[in-house]
């Protein structure tokens, strides 16, 4: 049974200056089904143009798009007058426990004609972040080949050494012992020692296992 709010809603055609936005609620609704404008449009036959000011409170709904927005998501429409969970106390995460301690000199290797790779906690699965410490090889852009690409995003620490930071959109950039980066990892990006010493660097990437090691070239044993 309709509520007095939406029974003011369809008297009025608009929404009040009380009623809580229909446009923040969509807009946490959507990125949690991990839906675009183009599919919520898909969904309701509102355009997506529409969407988007309502979304950023350029524009109120009539009632009669209310009705195609709660059929189309396929929510209860008092849901959309529903105050936006970010003003509600925020759910308890459960804490699973899990860790792992990776002893120095230790992990999972692969070797690839740039780099050797060391993965720590590699006996984790699905891990959010993947972290490596890597080796520098390679000595010359020349030499490097294609540069790598992934999902996701990459931070990069330099342990000991220095390397020059290429990517396929910026100049090179000097990293020293110290220096970090963080960027794109879809951007093309690739590192070369510098100098004589050796050269090492801690990597942490949002991509997945499977995504990164898709991407890698290891030697045959």
């Amino acid at each position: 049974m309709p509520s007095r709010r939406d029974n003011a809603a369809a008297g009025a055609g608009r929404l009040g200056p009380g009623d809580h936005n229909p446009g923040l609620f969509l807009r946490e609704f959507r990125i949690d089904k991990g839906w675009t404008l183009v599919e919520v449009s898909e969904k309701t036959g509102i355009p997506v143009s529409t969407l988007s000011k309502v979304e950023t409170g350029k524009m109120s709904l009539s009632y009669e798009k209310l009705v195609r927005l709660s059929r189309g998501l396929d929510i209860d429409i008092a849901r959309l007058f529903a105050a936006p969970v970010s003003n509600t106390a925020a759910p308890q995460r459960q804490t699973t426990g899990r860790r792992s301690i990776t002893p120095a000199s230790e992990g999972a290797s692969i070797q690839t004609s740039t780099y050797n790779y060391t993965y720590p906690s590699a006996d984790l699965l699905n891990k959010a972040l993947n972290p490596m410490i890597i080796e520098i090889k390679v000595r010359s852009i020349d030499d490097f080949g294609e540069l790598m690409r992934h999902p996701g995003e990459e931070y990069v620490l330099v342990l000991e050494g220095e390397c020059e930071f290429h990517t396929d959109i910026y100049a090179p950039s000097l990293l020293k012992t110290g220096d970090s980066a963080y960027f794109d990892a879809s951007m093309g990006h690739g590192y070369v020692a510098v100098g004589d010493g050796p050269c090492r660097i801690l990597s942490v990437c949002s991509a997945n296992d499977a995504d990164l090691k898709s991407s890698l070239q290891p030697i045959e044993s």
